[in-house]
């Protein structure tokens, strides 16, 4: 089986498809192919068409980009008939997608720019809606995905462009089996493998067709699971524990009362998760609106950009609370709204009457962050208002007993985990980086090494120590003298966190005072600037943090402490100098403002440096942010939420996330490990050091040279047995590990 061809591959392929009732059809050509169209269209509508009827209808299909017909597939066209009426078509049945017709094909030939011919193609009503591209086993399956990427550009568009049409993509060689959305933009890393619902990949070709290709499955898929998102203009279809997150708050809608909550690692694509399964509860006739409700106004104007990106004017944003009760009263299903506007919706007087109707309503609400939003008074009035709702919620890392710090943990509010799909499973799938930790300071270090600087990282607990300025000037001068090659020369950018507001501006005006060529910015809320109270890097707002609150509060914002607001009006005005920007403290809303402009330099890389306390630690998305340094006490929760902002999928020369400690948190680290993945994860989670990388590479290369000394006794293997020739092999392959 080690090198079973290409041909019996697929000739054993299609017999396995015909076994689960598709129907087998010989199609030679682009005539053939619409010939069998035609008959399988009348067959799904229960009419039959003339040759001049059929041609509007192909004229009709051959319309627009993929992305254009993949609406086309989605719609009814209404045929006008010869004799002058019209008749509705149905290219797709997306209600019922089991009742379509199945059909599959192989050595479909095409000639556009060249003569192609696709191995295997699956067909729903007669358009070519799969294909299925194969190489022999023993070859990288990158070759076929090569393949389609040349059959787009030279063929898939030719004569009446049916294969425009193809949803999905298949890839194999037999041994690993992979699937993708048509999307001509899409990298490798973004092609996926099946999953059973417990996270193990379903790899082997014969499996993945039972599963995946499974005539209601792929058609399931095609009608729910892939999101024509609309700002992108591209196609993009769920991974397996999205679809099981999304089926599994579905079914306990539909089937239950009981609330529940999905545990998916930071960074894993929460977002299209929830918008997928918001959309899909709209749809359900005994759910009156669906409430995603986040815990931040920037994650509010962000989550509706991010849904309205998915689909165009699928929510309206609610500047504020009026704009809310205003959609709980109209006819909108789908709201993206605050807790803080939530809570005010329901307890002020002057909106109860606007309410009122929807006490006895099934509303269903998705928390995002549900790890931290709910504790408090808000999720009981909530709970106390709404007679019948339903709350599902959304975390990467949840409060268990381990660390609670005196609430409720996520079960006792969301009940139970429908689905988990933790870092270590999003790290095997390649959906996350690993982390590189970097402990700076006195601390288990060879002599020489890079990160043994003058400060101590162990038992340095009293202000005094940690704030002292010679710490706080070596710390600063290893970050200056370190950012470049941490950054790939600034091709990446950077975050710092530190203990406390103090701590903070005491590094920005040491980072000012010195001489090179970084831009800093820095932001933190001037109405909290103790030091952090659990020392976890959860930010937990209080909902008269005036950082966060509608306009409506802004008369809250005269009791902030001057110094705080001081210091960070400064900061501001350097900013404002750096950027040509008139941001102030003023007004929320400029502040906000400040918040916006600078979320969108870091991920622009105009600013190489954030300095913050909590903000930005959670719920930030930046690609292009591949360094934390960290001068702060984190753990648990807080400590892989920060951790994570870190590990975002980007490119190749974006390896891992690299995390820079300043103290000792090195146990931290293990425990958060441990409670949020496995206590055995570390490994596939935390990269080494990179002088352990080169004492193993070193290690190796010796061990190679023992073997063969020279190039040229390399030759003269071919003397000296199989043995020795095996262990040449074992050794370079170590090596070149």
């Amino acid at each position: 089986m080690g090198h079973q061809s290409e041909a019996v591959l697929e000739a054993n392929l299609v017999r396995q498809l015909v076994k689960l009732e598709y129907e087998p059809v010989t199609i030679a050509d682009d005539s053939w192919l619409e010939a069998n169209l035609k008959t399988q269209l009348e067959k799904h509508n229960d009419f039959r068409m003339s040759e001049s009827e059929f041609k509007r209808v192909l004229n009709h299909l051959n319309k627009g980009s993929v992305f254009e017909k993949a609406e086309i597939l989605r719609d009814k066209f209404a045929l006008p008939l010869d004799d002058g009426t019209s008749k509705y078509i149905e290219f797709l049945d997306s209600e019922h997608w089991c009742q379509n017709l199945f059909q599959v094909s192989s050595q479909i030939s095409v000639e556009g720019k060249y003569k192609n011919r696709y191995d295997v193609t699956l067909l729903i009503n007669g358009l070519p809606l799969v294909q299925i591209e194969l190489k022999r086993r023993g070859l990288e399956i990158k070759e076929a995905f090569n393949q389609i990427n040349r059959y787009q550009r030279h063929s898939y568009g030719s004569n009446n462009a049916l294969f425009h049409y193809v949803q999905v993509f298949v890839i194999s060689n037999g041994v690993n089996t992979k699937y993708y959305a048509n999307n001509r933009k899409q990298s490798f890393k973004q092609t996926f493998f099946w999953a059973d619902e417990q996270n193990k990949n379903i790899t082997n070709l014969e499996a993945f067709t039972d599963t995946f290709l499974e005539r209601c499955h792929i058609s399931k898929m095609i009608c729910k699971y892939i999101v024509l998102a609309q700002v992108p203009k591209i196609l993009m279809i769920l991974r397996p524990y999205q679809f099981y997150a999304t089926e599994a708050i579905v079914d306990r809608v539909m089937n239950s009362e009981k609330n529940g909550y999905i545990w998916h690692t930071t960074g894993s694509g929460k977002t299209l998760t929830s918008f997928k399964t918001a959309q899909i509860l709209t749809k359900l006739p005994h759910v009156e609106k669906v409430v995603f409700v986040v815990d931040r106004k920037d994650l509010d104007y962000q989550t509706t950009k991010e849904f309205n990106s998915f689909s165009d004017g699928s929510v309206d944003g609610t500047d504020n609370t009026k704009a809310l009760v205003k959609q709980f009263g109209d006819d909108t299903k789908l709201i993206v709204t605050t807790i803080q506007k939530l809570n005010t919706a329901i307890s002020k007087k002057q909106y109860l009457s606007q309410m009122e109707a929807l006490r006895e309503k099934h509303v269903v609400f998705i928390f995002d962050e549900c790890h931290r939003s709910q504790f408090g008074d808000t999720h009981k009035a909530i709970t106390h208002f709404f007679k019948k709702n339903q709350m599902m919620g959304f975390t990467g890392t949840p409060i268990l007993e381990e660390n609670n710090v005196g609430k409720r943990t996520t079960a006792d509010l969301f009940v139970e985990a429908l689905h988990k799909y933790v870092i270590t499973d999003a790290i095997a799938d390649d959906n996350v980086l690993k982390f590189s930790v970097e402990y700076v300071g006195k601390y288990k270090h060879k002599e020489g090494s890079a990160t043994n600087i003058d400060i101590e990282v162990e038992n340095i607990n009293t202000k005094e120590l940690l704030e002292s300025p010679d710490r706080l000037e070596k710390i600063s001068d290893y970050i200056i003298a370190n950012h470049s090659r941490k950054t790939h020369a600034k091709e990446f950018t950077a975050m710092m966190c530190v203990g406390s507001v103090d701590m903070l501006t005491q590094y920005y005006e040491i980072f000012k005072s010195k001489k090179h060529s970084l831009k800093i910015a820095t932001i933190f809320s001037y109405a909290v600037n103790e030091d952090d109270r659990d020392a976890d890097g959860i930010y937990e707002l209080d909902e008269s943090d005036i950082s966060w609150v509608d306009m409506e509060s802004r008369a809250n914002m005269e009791s902030a402490p001057t110094h705080s607001r001081d210091k960070l009006e400064s900061c501001i005005g350097d900013y404002n100098v750096m950027f040509g920007t008139k941001f102030t403290t003023r007004d929320s809303q400029s502040y906000y403002n400040y918040y916006n402009d600078i979320s969108k330099k870091v991920r622009s890389r105009e600013i190489d440096l954030l300095l913050v306390v909590n903000m930005f630690l959670t719920g930030f998305d930046s690609p292009t942010l591949n360094t934390l340094y960290v001068d702060k006490n984190l753990k648990y929760h807080g400590l892989i939420q920060a951790f994570s902002r870190t590990n975002r999928i980007l490119n190749e020369k974006k390896s891992q996330g690299n995390i820079v400690c300043f103290r000792n948190l090195k146990e931290n680290t293990d425990d958060a490990i441990a409670l949020f993945s496995n206590k055995d994860a570390k490994e596939s989670i935390i990269m080494q050091p990179y002088e352990e990388y080169v004492g193993y590479f070193d290690e190796a290369y010796e061990a190679l040279l023992e073997i063969v000394p020279t190039v040229q006794s390399v030759d003269e293997l071919r003397n000296q047995g199989e043995e020795r020739q095996l262990a040449f092999v074992q050794a370079f392959r170590k090596l070149m590990r």
